[in-house]
């Protein structure tokens, strides 16, 4: 199943919301295109794309009655989830049912992982699957989970659609130039800042780039690295963990 059309419809109810559902303060945003609005509206997210891509569907927490429709569904039992496109000071919800009238009973943070226990349900604009955090069981919207891969070093891959090595006046803006280079304009990737920056010998910032208009490939997680030059900071090497829709083969490819 393609999950394309969900994500869509994750970020695009989540804009019109803006912020009505309570559990975040600031709307989604697609793929970010200055410093300014990666800093500005990126952070705190996630949440309510969950909140609201569900609004219409009753609410139910008991498990004879879960709201929706039970899918054969990846994940399977077992099989360990990533939390992906969480702005970095946000969290992912994990409710008592699927929809997001079900009570909270935890969160995750933007890089943390759960454990899928094989059982999903498709609410129309959603999936929600079952997973335990470590510190319990709940649900939580597909959108904000993948399967995450391989690494490798992009750097040169990056060089060459830039044409050189990239420099910015801070970590952010740095990071959201190579980020754009790995989205896609169509479907249009949304881009978030999922470990905010840090700076010293060496600058630091992670991104999410999800949302490819892949059946396999869901996105990338990119962790660039700068040095500090006078005007501020020039790419050093970039770090990219494929992201993967259904699941990952036994040698690190999406299936």
């Amino acid at each position: 199943m393609n999950r394309l059309y969900t994500l869509t419809a994750v970020f695009t109810l989540a804009v019109a919301a803006c912020g009505g559902s309570g559990d975040a303060t600031s709307t989604s945003t697609a793929a970010a295109t200055s410093e300014s609005t990666t800093t500005s509206t990126i952070p705190e997210t996630t949440t309510t794309a969950v909140e609201t891509t569900t609004t219409t569907v009753p609410t139910t927490t008991t498990s004879s009655t879960l709201a929706g429709q039970l899918i054969d569904f990846f994940p399977q039992a077992g099989d360990v989830l990533s939390v992906v496109g969480v702005g970095h000071d946000d969290v992912l919800n994990v409710r008592a049912g699927p929809g997001i009238f079900n009570e909270i009973v935890g969160t995750i943070d933007p890089t943390g992982t759960s454990v899928a226990l094989g059982t999903a349900r498709d609410l129309g604009l959603a999936i929600w699957v079952e997973h335990d955090t470590g510190n319990g069981v709940g649900w939580s919207n597909y959108a904000f989970l993948a399967f995450a891969s391989n690494s490798d070093d992009a750097t040169a891959e990056v060089v060459g659609l830039l044409g050189e090595f990239p420099t910015a006046d801070s970590m952010e803006a740095l990071g959201l130039i190579v980020a754009e280079s790995q989205a896609s304009t169509e479907p249009v990737s949304f881009i978030v800042m999922s470990v905010a920056a840090t700076v010293g010998d060496l600058g630091e910032v992670t991104y999410d780039v999800i949302g490819l208009g892949d059946d396999a490939v869901y996105g990338y997680r990119l962790k660039v690295f700068g040095e500090p030059v006078a005007d501020g900071f020039s790419l050093r090497s970039v770090e990219r963990t494929l992201l993967c829709n259904r699941g990952v083969d036994d040698i690190g490819l999406c299936i």
